[in-house]
């Protein structure tokens, strides 16, 4: 089956091309577009029919031609900070004239699965952010574009490491083993979200992609837009389409940044004389000499000395961020191309953390003649991440904070002090490398043939391509490089391979009706492949390369693969311009499921009706829009191990002799996860669209949660996946635009508020909290729900810690305390704040975002937040501890070694509501009257800032943190995790 769909699309390619050309013609229509107040020329406007993506633009002197598809209606004319236009194609053309001002238009142009809409015909709930929101920012990641932007879109950016994995969640979670991340398709080609990297954290492939090269982002929110991406949509869908050519004379456009980075916060801990005094209590406390103790735990007589290191700033470097981009943009009626390359060069907040990447692209589009079109978007990037290890390893930067401050950093002669109570990781610096390239393409080529005026037949090929080489040396100063240290190097190379084949009908029946339908095959391939070696005993650290190591310890290769294939159909019919239908059905068979259920179905429905279309409000002066909209279906998550539902065997070695051992218990009647969603929606617009916005409810329930249950390893296996229960998510957004004023000054605004409850509806099998955590999953409950010991603070009369009982009565009795429910770490709601300024010349952007709710468990806090119970240092707030009979105070007295409120516990859970200062973007356009002098179209210097404010009580580094060596119930979690950087830059860009 699998072959000869691939079959198929290889004959549908072929067939696309040899067909003989046909003589039929399209209309070519020109015009000229001006500002309707003076009737200056505007360069670069956008020139698109209603039932095509084809666009041209406007050229410097305000002209442009464009090839009219023959299914095509209006005329749609746009551009920034004008009003959109929409023309009858019998329109005169030779003079269109465009008004300043305009909200968010209703003509805007939404991609959606397989196609593009039109914003007003929209029946689905759909998100969208443009390149203009976030150019010129210096982003680490362009999902990072998204925060506070979209509504029903919660990102976390986990920590401050460069290349770190993000956790984006799309109106809630809906799963639990299975991936939580969305589908991400990028000019029709889905890409591989997921780390394929050997560290404990994941990497993040989408690092990889230059934001600059993005023209717009969508995100499919609502079953309605994603299920016709079937078995991969539960989690929501982003589409990425990334900028190309435009019809017109051949541009030249440059930019360049750089900035400067700090963290946005750092740790308060103890100095020397504070470090005494807490710790000589301590001992005291419980009966210890304190300078004895503290030479039998470090080695050394320092608890005499006079240093007072400062360990938190050297977890620290002052960082630094570079880009230099340029692109050549152009074409005619027939071809349009794009050519950009750039560099990016970010030196991390973090010590030994840099992230530089290159990328090019070429975009070309080109009409053979009337009736056939061909393309290819071709690129590749190239980014080298000097990473760092997980949170949870003496190797982290951030441990540094556990050191006395009574020990030096540095000896004498300038190499890092071995002779500490825990590993120096500044010897780390000094003698290891760890470097992860990554070589990654996603490209595309495409062949379209109009069959006929309202018949598109089109054939696609996509690429996902990565390489991804790690080398890591450990010298032998390390803590894990042995005696003669060691080199290991790891190669992963993902190909994945999507054909695609759709036929797209699109008719207008007279003026009242219209039909937009689409049916298509798709077939993907995708296969990882990995070699790893390790080698140790070198000659000496000088020698990393693991040729020259005496003894290869190990040494192992993987391969793995999957198809899938694919069969869908959707549809939409307008009527009367005011009432809309939509439906689409999917089908998918993946390779990854039991020979019972290998295919799904995935339909929905959506329905609309545009109020403001009737005679009742046709004419109303206050309502410019009015549209409600309802949609249910069902997407589903298929993204587990390849051969979960297979019983497996693997090699094994025992006295040199090879054998076969039982690795997996297989289920033949493994399912997808099936998630059935409803929504309904209202969109509106006041006082001419000045004031716009939209309100959502939406409902999610998913079945058969795929999940890796804990078997008893008395039978030699630890887990086995199966469906085994179910969950739920409900919540609202709200999302408010409006123009506030619109003259010489102009401002813009937008709001957007988003909540989801999650609850735990059915579960065969409850998942309570791993070692130091307290996240859980429990029936009835919220995702990742915090559950353990309640902490009832300080007894006054002898500072013992105390916890609460299910009755509510306290006690210092550990053991006779009980487990409870002691926080949340979902949000109660979120969202973002964004305003623009414009006024001759100079423009202000700020986008702020917002989190309520949302708690979070510092981990850390049983170490360096315990008043004293051993050596590492404390944060300052353990100075309140408590001294005598009848203080009040949250800290218990401190007593070495005995562990007198140390117990895991809510004692170091945190309310992690936040409000920051996304980003700020201050910038000057030169006039183009002085430019035209130089030859140039236009020029813009500007400062921007990225995470310039944050207001939080949260006491730790960041409240935006999740530590991700841990497993995927663990949310909200915190453990040396880093904050992210605050960046201040300056760029130019330039246009001729």
């Amino acid at each position: 089956m699998l072959k000869s769909i691939r079959l198929t699309t290889l004959l549908g390619l072929a067939l696309c091309i040899a067909i003989p050309v046909c003589l039929a013609q399209t209309k070519i229509i020109k015009g000229k577009v001006s500002d309707s107040k003076d009737g200056a020329p505007i360069a670069g406007a956008t020139i698109k029919s209603d039932n095509s993506s084809i666009a041209t633009v406007t050229g410097t002197d305000g002209t442009f031609e464009f090839r009219l598809p023959e299914n095509a209606t209006k005329l749609i004319i746009s551009f920034v900070g004008y009003k959109t236009l929409e023309l009858s194609v019998t329109s005169d053309f030779s003079n269109i004239q465009l008004e300043e001002g305009g909200s968010q238009s209703l003509s805007e142009v939404v991609v959606v699965g397989y196609g593009t809409k039109i914003k007003k015909d929209l029946t689905s709930s759909i998100s969208r952010v443009t390149s203009k929101e976030f150019e010129n920012l210096p982003l680490p990641s362009f999902e990072q574009a998204l925060q506070g932007r979209a509504s029903g879109v919660f990102i976390n950016s986990g920590s401050g490491k460069l290349g770190q994995g993000l956790n984006i969640r799309i109106r809630g979670i809906s799963s639990i083993s299975a991936n939580q991340q969305p589908y991400v398709v990028i000019d029709g080609v889905p890409v591989l979200s997921q780390p394929i990297g050997s560290y404990a954290e994941p990497d993040n492939p989408l690092a990889s992609i230059n934001p600059d090269d993005i023209e717009s982002i969508e995100i499919l929110k609502d079953a309605a837009s994603s299920a016709i991406y079937g078995a991969r949509a539960s989690n929501g869908v982003i589409l990425v389409t990334t900028k190309s050519g435009k019809a017109g004379k051949t541009k030249i456009s440059a930019g360049v940044y750089n900035g400067w980075s700090k963290p946005t916060k750092k740790g308060g801990f103890l100095n020397a004389a504070q470090y005494r005094e807490l710790f000589t209590a301590a001992a005291e406390n419980a009966g210890w000499d304190v300078a004895e103790e503290f030479e039998a735990e470090t080695g050394t007589e320092d608890w005499n000395s006079n240093n007072d290191t400062k360990w938190s700033d050297l977890s620290f470097q002052n960082g630094h961020v570079q880009q230099y981009n340029v692109s050549l943009n152009g074409g005619d009626a027939r071809t349009k191309f794009l050519i950009s390359g750039s560099w990016n060069d970010q030196k991390g907040i973090l010590i030994t953390n840099r992230l530089r990447r290159g990328n090019g692209r070429i975009n070309v589009d080109h009409a053979l003649n009337d009736k056939f079109r061909i393309g290819v978007n071709l690129s590749l990037s190239k980014t080298l991440n000097n990473r760092l290890y997980s949170d949870n390893s003496f190797t982290n930067p951030l441990q540094l904070n556990a050191l006395s401050p009574l020990q030096l950093a540095y000896l004498p002669d300038g190499k890092p002090n071995p002779n500490t109570i825990y590993y120096n990781n500044l010897i780390e610096v000094a003698n290891s490398d760890k470097l992860a390239t990554t070589y990654q393409s996603i490209s595309n080529a495409f062949a379209e043939w109009n069959i006929l005026p309202t018949l598109t037949f089109r054939s696609q090929v996509g690429l996902n391509w990565n390489n991804l080489q790690e080398e890591e040396f450990l010298g032998r100063e390390t803590i894990d490089g042995g005696p003669g240290g060691s080199s290991f190097s790891n190669q992963v190379t993902s190909t994945i391979v999507t054909y695609t084949n759709t036929l797209n009908f699109n008719k207008s029946f007279g003026e009242n009706q219209n039909l937009d339908a689409l049916a298509g095959i798709e077939y993907q391939s995708g296969n990882i492949e990995g070699s790893s070696v390790t080698g140790l005993a070198f000659p000496d650290d000088r020698f990393k390369k693991i040729a020259s190591a005496a003894i290869i310890s190990s040494g192992s290769s993987t391969a793995t693969e999957y198809t899938f294939a694919s069969y869908f159909a959707k549809a939409s019919y307008k009527l009367l311009d005011r009432y809309l239908l939509g439906a689409s059905f999917r089908v998918d068979g993946s390779s990854r499921f039991g020979k019972d259920n290998r295919y799904g179905a995935f339909p929905a429905a959506s329905v609309g009706w545009i109020l403001s279309e009737e005679n009742f409000l046709k004419n109303s002066s206050a309502i410019s829009f009015l549209k409600i909209r309802a949609s249910y279906g069902k997407t589903g998550n298929a993204e587990i191990g390849n051969f979960s539902s297979r019983s497996l065997f693997e090699a094994a070695a025992y006295a040199d002799i090879s054998g076969i051992i039982a690795s997996q218990i297989g289920v033949p009647t493994l399912s997808w996860e099936k998630t059935n969603q409803f929504d309904i929606g209202l969109d509106f617009g006041f006082a001419n669209n000045r004031i716009s916005g939209e309100i959502d409810y939406f409902d999610k329930d998913t079945r058969d949660l795929l999940f890796n249950v804990p078997t008893p390893a008395i039978n030699g296996f630890s887990t086995i996946t199966k469906n085994i229960g179910s969950m739920r998510n409900r919540g609202w957004e709200f999302v408010l635009n409006g123009t506030i004023l619109d003259g010489p000054l102009r401002w813009t605004a937008s709001a957007n508020i988003s909540t989801y409850v999650n609850k735990v509806t059915q579960l065969v099998v409850p998942v309570p909290p791993q070692s130091r955590t307290l996240g859980r999953l429990a029936e009835g409950q919220p995702f990742g729900q915090f559950y353990g010991l309640k902490y009832a603070g300080v007894d006054p009369a002898n500072g013992d810690a105390l916890f609460y009982k299910k009755d509510g009565t306290k006690t210092n009795d550990v053991s006779e305390a009980d487990d409870m429910i002691v926080g949340n770490p979902n949000p109660d709601y979120y969202g973002g704040i964004s305003t623009k300024l414009i006024y001759r010349g100079f423009d202000l952007d700020i986008q702020t975002q917002f989190v309520k709710g949302g708690d979070i468990y510092n981990i850390a806090g049983i170490f360096q937040s315990v008043n004293g119970d051993y050596f590492d240092n404390q944060t300052v707030d353990q100075m309140k501890y408590w001294k005598k009979p009848g203080d009040i105070t949250d800290i218990p007295q401190p007593r070495l070694y005995d562990g007198n409120g140390t117990d895991k516990s809510s004692r170091w859970v945190q309310d992690g509501s936040y409000f920051r200062v996304k980003s700020v973007n201050f910038g000057y356009s030169i006039p183009r009257k002085l430019l035209s002098k130089i030859k140039l179209d236009n020029a813009r210097v500007y400062v921007a800032a990225l995470n310039l404010f944050t207001f939080t009580q949260y006491t730790g580094y960041d409240p935006e943190v999740n530590a991700s060596y841990l497993n995927s119930v663990t949310l909200g979690h915190d453990f040396y995790t880093p904050p992210q950087a605050k960046t201040i830059s300056i760029g130019l860009n330039i246009g001729l």
